[in-house]
């Protein structure tokens, strides 16, 4: 999910006045990246599942042969390789394929400030080829809501433990539940800031002990087996502030479908 600026500081300060500073700006050393609870994916158990790795981790899904849909906050300066069936993070595994990115589209009117329209699709450097670990996640066909209460799951490489920035070396899932936007919009929870729109879901589990978090940024939220959201933004494990998931609306769709339909 998205990391605050804050996090970016460098640490030439004292590391007393580094320490003052971050408390300052309400910097919460909660979490560092990945799923909170849940378990281990058994090996190409989410075939269509995509691994980023650049200056940060990030993830997405294989939505055709050399298309992905991840979100438009992940940070993919550099040359960044996206890999396919991968299972293990951190060594290079026999059925793995890797790609560059040719080109990376975000949602024309994404707003960083509030989130709305946090999408992304790259275009792979060739073509994937479908294996035992490598498959392809269908699009919704309509961009229909997820009522509340709706069970989900999502996955991703990352910190098994909020208070750790140690990660996870296999792929590992979490079920989540979905949230009434007006629960996530009070007092108690988002409070409006930012507003959790009608193209957003929120999502998490009892008392915020399952969630996704920063490395899950653009992981697909797979809700009765359809593909309904992308990982965005939220506190990781904080039951006041659940994952928030771009939901895949017709509007998002069709951008979706001609931007992929333009570029063959």
């Amino acid at each position: 999910m998205q990391r605050t600026e804050a996090m970016k500081i460098s640490f030439r300060l004292p590391v007393p006045a580094a320490i003052s500073l971050l408390l300052i700006l309400g910097v919460l050393l909660e979490c560092c990246e990945g799923i909170i609870g849940g378990k281990e994916v058994p090996p190409y158990g989410r075939r269509y599942m995509v691994l980023i790795k650049g200056l940060e981790v990030c993830a997405g899904a294989l939505i055709n042969d050399n298309w992905v849909l991840t979100a438009a906050h992940c940070d993919l300066k550099g040359e960044p390789q996206v890999i396919l069936g991968a299972h293990t993070a951190s060594h290079k595994e026999k059925l793995e394929q890797v790609f560059s990115i040719q080109r990376a589209i975000s949602y024309p009117c994404y707003d960083p400030q509030t989130f709305e329209g946090d999408l992304q699709l790259l275009q792979l450097k060739g073509k994937a080829t479908i294996t035992k670990a490598v498959g392809i996640l269908p699009l919704p066909r309509t961009g229909e809501d997820v009522k509340p209460h709706t069970k989900c799951h999502v996955a991703g490489w990352g910190s098994t433990k909020k208070d750790s920035c140690k990660t996870s070396n296999t792929l590992r899932e979490v079920n989540v539940t979905v949230i009434d936007r007006r629960v996530c919009n009070d007092a108690k929870h988002y409070n409006l800031k930012p507003v959790i729109e009608n193209s957003m879901i929120c999502a998490g589990g009892r008392k915020g002990e399952d969630d996704s978090c920063q490395g899950d940024s653009g992981s697909p939220l797979i809700c009765n087996n359809i593909f309904r959201g992308v990982t965005s933004f939220g506190k990781c494990g904080n039951s006041q502030k659940p994952g928030i998931y771009i939901l895949l609306t017709n509007k998002y769709l069709s951008w979706i479908k001609k931007t992929i339909a333009g570029a063959i």
